[in-house]
């Protein structure tokens, strides 16, 4: 375990917010940032988790990763990377948990 899997070990689901978690593992490759499939059987990095209730972490098995977070409408690697970046900040998780699906502003100048 790290820092970061034991931070998010004490967040909600990232989806409906449900507080018993589960980390899934985001496996799909990207290469926007530079990120491969491990393969089967090897387990991707750290960075590459999200809190997961066991409904939604059961769902992403049965549906396959790729349908489960197009369903979703979530980016997993955006919200992975950006998870990384704010490891230990709860109040940047819900921020990022609660804004995932709304549309980009534009900030204030």
């Amino acid at each position: 375990m790290s820092k970061h899997t034991d931070w998010l070990h004490t967040q909600s689901c990232f989806i409906c917010g449900n507080p018993h978690i589960e980390l899934a593992h985001v496996r799909k490759s990207d290469a926007r940032a530079a990120k491969v499939n491990p393969g089967k059987g090897a387990k991707p990095s750290d960075i590459w988790v999200l809190p997961l209730c066991s409904a939604h972490h059961c769902e992403q098995h049965e549906i396959g990763e790729r349908t489960f977070w197009e369903s979703h409408e979530i980016d997993p690697v955006f919200v992975c990377l950006a998870l990384w970046a704010n490891t230990g900040n709860s109040d940047a998780y819900e921020i990022i948990r609660t804004s995932w699906n709304k549309p980009l502003t534009a900030s204030p100048t």
